[in-house]
This record gives structure tokens, C-alpha cells and sequence, in this order.
């Protein structure tokens, strides 16, 4: 199949990471793909942004950024075209952002068959931060547009497949995919404890938690339970990227006598989270947004740790309590903290529930190639309908 594959993400982040493993997919699966996207001249390190993009953001009122954003679309809908023409695809695969219709304006001129990924509500989600939308009528429009266009949506969770829906776009248009993980990569981990030796961890219980710490992620409560006494003498935290709460829970574990025991990574390469996750006996998720389908958990799920994740709609799509993982009580006070004291205290359900979390992705089919092969088959009942149709979850 040919597959015209079209985003706007110029940041180096999850993002990036989940396109270009998607891509990877869909070529290591025997599929041509042609990228249209934007050139970045130094797309940098892992959790890097594009600075020009921001300071365009902060430097201009919000509606003229906003009203810039749907410009892009004329720009992206020629480069589309222009590729489409040349390259004659069987389909677009587009990754959704706000302000984006270059997919929906080319199906409709071109008739080719439009898959959308969605991976948030954006209008919901850009209402609530950085001051909210300048023109939030245009942005529910737009976004209103980009889904009901779609021959199908394929949003990261049934969570937000209900936003999709609220939007008018039929269920029978919907398929749930979430993210997925790339077992090649992480099939050269070392082992825990080969791990630990490489980091100076021996003889520790290792807490981890991947990616940017910001403060909604509750991470200052895992350190204030580290210093309870009902935590392991030998606990420690280890933090497999940054943040911008890095300096205020560092200050917490050196007021709290746990300076030694608690370690943050900063930006690791891609090539070597592998390695560091390895090292962990508790993968930590101690918050989520409400919506994702996050990618940490896919790498504690490969990896095959015992997890420590609240009991919410999208988690417990993929997670179940005392199979494979520990869920716990958000609206409950003191259920992270007993969750921790349960699983810490207890070697063999962390090695039970392990080894069932690494089951749970062959058993779900959570990998980028499996999710390439549920796009190309919803692909192949946009060209021959009515052939097993019907949503995936």
C-alpha cells in the first residue's frame, strides 16, 4: 500500500517518537510511505522544542497565532497535493493537531481515503493552559472539520474517542488504537541486575519513573512516603529524564535526609531508556491526563515491571488491579501510599505481576507494527467498504 503520511509536529519529544516509529512500522511491513511534514534544520536532542515556533508564540496576540496556525493549512494542503499528484497514494494518514485540515481539504479534492490519529482533544486540552484560545468558536470548528471528515478516527483511548463522538462522528468511524512499543529495541536490555551494577544501584529497590516531572504528576508524595517508615530502608528514585519540578523535589529529598536516594537522569538518548528502565522494580505512573495512552507504560509493560498506576478510565483499558499491575485510589488519601508499601514489602507480586504486564503486550497487540497493521487493514475497507467493517478497540 501506499500511504501519504502528513504531520506538523516539529518538536523532539513523544511525539516524534511515536511518528516515527509508526512510520518504521508501516515500511519494516512492506508499505511505501511518503513523509510531508515540516523541515526542521536541527531537530536536536530527545525533549527538545523548536525555539522559533515559541518565541513566534509568545512575541504575537494569541488570535493572530491562532488565525496563523489555519493559514498553515493552505501552506501544508499544497505540499499534500503536490505529493499526492506525484506519488499517487492509496490513502493519508494524518496526525491530527489543531488548526489542521490539509488532510480533510485534500480528501475532499482528491477523494483519497483520510485516517486521522488523535492523540488529545485539542481545544479541550488548549482551552485549559497558557491562557486559554483567542478563538475558541474557530477552534471547536476546525476541530469539528478535521474529525467528521475523516473516513476513520483513531484516537489513543476509548476516553477520548468519547470527545470524538461528541462531535458527531459515528462510532462505526471510530477505532481505538493505542500507542505501542517497539520490542527490537528493547530486546537488548540488560538484565535488573546487570542494570543496577551499571548504575551503582546494587542492593537498592528501585522506584523509576520515565520522562518530564511536572508537579501534577504527584512524584513530591512518592519521596515524603520514601521518608515514612514504611518504606524499605533501601528504596531509592530514580528518574529517567527532567522537568520542571526537578529542582523543587531534589530541594524536598535533601530536606527530607534522602539526597543519596533520590536521582534524576536529565534528557537521556532514546537508544538508552532501555537500559535504565531495566533497572526499575517498581515503574512508577503515579498520575496521568485523562485522555493518554502513555507511552512509559508501554516501556514498563515490555520491560516487564511491577506497575504502580491510578485506577482510571484510560489506565484500566490496558491495566487491571493484581494482574498486571497495582492500581490505586486518586480520590482516596493514602492508597498511593499503601499501594507502594503493599508492592515493596512484596517480592513475589512484584514478580507476578511482572510477568503478566509483559504478557499484556503480545496478548494486546500493543506494538507499532501490530498498530500498523490495524491502520492498513481499516485503510483496506476504505478501498474495498463493507468488507468486516466495524470499530477496533
Amino acid at each position: 500500500m501506499r500511504i501519504l503520511y502528513h504531520h506538523r509536529t516539529a518538536s523532539k519529544d513523544g511525539q516524534a517518537v511515536h511518528i516515527e516509529e509508526m512510520i518504521a512500522a508501516m515500511r519494516a511491513d512492506g508499505h511505501e510511505v511518503r513523509v510531508v511534514a515540516p523541515e526542521i534544520g536541527d531537530p536536536g536532542k530527545m525533549g527538545a522544542e523548536v525555539g522559533w515556533i515559541h518565541q513566534l508564540k509568545a512575541s504575537l496576540p494569541k488570535a493572530v497565532y491562532e488565525l496563523l496556525e489555519l493559514a498553515y493549512s493552505l501552506h501544508a494542503y499544497r505540499k499534500l497535493k503536490a505529493a499526492a499528484v506525484d506519488f499517487r497514494p492509496d490513502i493519508i494518514y494524518e496526525r491530527y493537531n489543531l488548526f489542521l485540515l490539509a488532510g480533510a481539504m485534500l480528501k475532499k479534492r482528491l477523494g483519497i481515503p483520510l485516517l486521522l490519529e488523535v492523540n488529545s482533544p485539542l481545544v479541550f486540552e488548549r482551552s485549559r493552559h497558557s491562557g486559554g484560545l483567542a478563538l475558541p468558536s474557530l477552534a471547536k470548528w476546525a476541530e469539528g472539520r478535521a474529525w467528521r471528515a475523516a473516513d476513520w478516527v483513531l484516537p489513543v483511548t476509548r476516553v477520548l474517542a468519547g470527545y470524538v463522538t461528541a462531535y458527531g462522528v459515528p462510532e462505526e468511524r471510530i477505532a481505538v488504537i493505542p500507542n505501542g512499543i517497539n520490542k527490537a529495541h528493547f530486546d537488548t536490555a540488560p538484565t535488573p541486575d546487570e542494570a543496577k551494577a551499571h548504575l551503582g544501584l546494587q542492593g537498592r529497590l528501585v522506584l523509576g519513573f520515565t520522562g518530564f516531572v511536572r508537579d501534577w504528576h504527584g512524584v513530591d508524595r512518592i519521596i515524603d512516603w520514601m521518608a515514612s517508615g514504611d518504606a524499605p530502608q533501601n528504596v531509592f528514585l530514580l528518574v529517567v529524564g527532567d522537568g520542571p519540578v526537578r529542582e523543587e523535589l531534589e530541594a524536598q529529598a535533601k530536606r527530607l535526609g534522602l539526597a543519596d536516594s533520590v536521582h534524576f537522569t536529565g534528557v537521556v538518548h532514546r537508544d538508552t531508556v532501555p537500559a535504565h528502565v531495566a533497572a526499575f522494580d517498581v515503574a512508577l505512573q503515579p498520575a496521568v491526563t485523562a485522555y493518554a495512552s502513555p507511552l512509559k507504560m508501554m516501556e514498563y509493560l515490555v520491560l516487564g515491571k511491577a506497575i504502580v498506576a491510578p485506577r482510571v478510565p484510560n489506565i484500566c483499558e490496558i491495566l487491571s488491579d493484581d494482574d498486571n499491575a497495582a492500581l490505586f485510589d486518586e480520590a482516596v488519601p493514602g492508597s498511593l501510599e499503601a499501594t507502594l508499601t503493599r508492592i515493596c514489602k512484596d517480592d513475589a507480586l512484584r514478580c507476578r505481576l511482572g510477568a503478566s504486564a509483559r504478557e499484556t503486550i503480545d496478548r494486546r497487540q500493543l506494538t507499532w507494527i501490530g498498530n500498523a497493521r490495524k491502520v492498513v487493514a481499516l485503510a483496506e475497507n476504505c478501498r474495498h467498504p463493507g468488507e468486516g467493517r466495524g470499530p477496533v478497540r
